[in-house]
């Protein structure tokens, strides 16, 4: 039987102790959707970076049109980027690289890269991630990571949590030990299991989206199952599996 265990925030990484187990990392506002979403827009490849510079440095060399400089510091777009928003790119990344830089979500990535594998995760794609760890994973340890937002839990990475344990408990059987923190994620998905668009629109981050009129990119995010990409972090870029 595996075992799944949940972190409320990046900053509880452990580096040595992701070794030899499955990562699976949510920013469900933004960065883990965005990824998500431009891989199935017909990105090549996303490739996390930890800031502006480290994204600057990337890109050189590189012809012009074969990237996208996406990115955001503490919520807003660095100069010279374009914003990591799923639906502005949609016409924009087909065939390209996005080198991304966010606050949270690539920091988790890259601090999860230790890991056997590293699997992106959203509310997009939860249901295909489940899938893929049914498939491969059922008797290894399976580490849940919610990126959170400078260090603070965030609600909505809780509720993509527990979406996908819903969706890998789907059925009865008793598959995984779960721990106390991925058991409460499980619980308060089930019991708010119709409700994501709401549970967004009410975390903070969520807030901060409404009071920028981004309710459409909010209402796209919320949509779960819809999108069947399985990304993953190979150390250097994120692939579709």
């Amino acid at each position: 039987m595996g075992r799944i265990h949940l972190l409320f925030k990046k900053e509880e990484i452990d580096e040595e102790k992701m070794k030899n187990h499955v990562a699976v990392v949510f920013d469900v506002l933004l960065a883990t959707s965005t990824i998500t979403a431009g891989l199935h827009f017909g990105a090549k490849e996303v490739i996390p970076v930890h800031q502006g510079e480290e994204a600057l440095r990337e890109a050189k060399g590189r012809n012009k049109d074969s990237f996208l400089l996406v990115g955001e510091y503490k919520g807003k777009t660095l100069d010279g980027f374009y914003a990591p928003k799923p639906l502005p790119l949609k016409d924009e990344v087909r065939g390209k690289s996005i080198i991304l830089s966010t606050t949270n979500g690539t920091v988790a990535v890259r601090k999860a890269s230790t890991a056997n594998q590293v699997y992106i995760c959203s509310l997009l794609n939860g249901r295909a991630v489940a899938g893929r760890i049914l498939e491969k994973h059922r008797e290894e340890t399976i580490i849940l990571i919610c990126s959170g937002s400078d260090g603070s839990f965030c609600i909505e990475d809780f509720y993509g949590a527990g979406y996908l344990l819903d969706c890998l408990s789907e059925g009865g059987q008793q598959v995984w030990e779960l721990t106390d923190a991925a058991q409460a994620a499980l619980l308060f998905y089930q019991g708010n299991r119709h409700r994501s668009e709401e549970i967004l629109q009410k975390s903070r981050v969520g807030q901060r989206f409404l009071g920028r009129g981004l309710e459409t990119d909010l209402s796209f995010v919320a949509q779960c199952g819809v999108l069947s990409i399985i990304p993953y972090f190979d150390g250097r870029s994120i692939q579709v599996s």
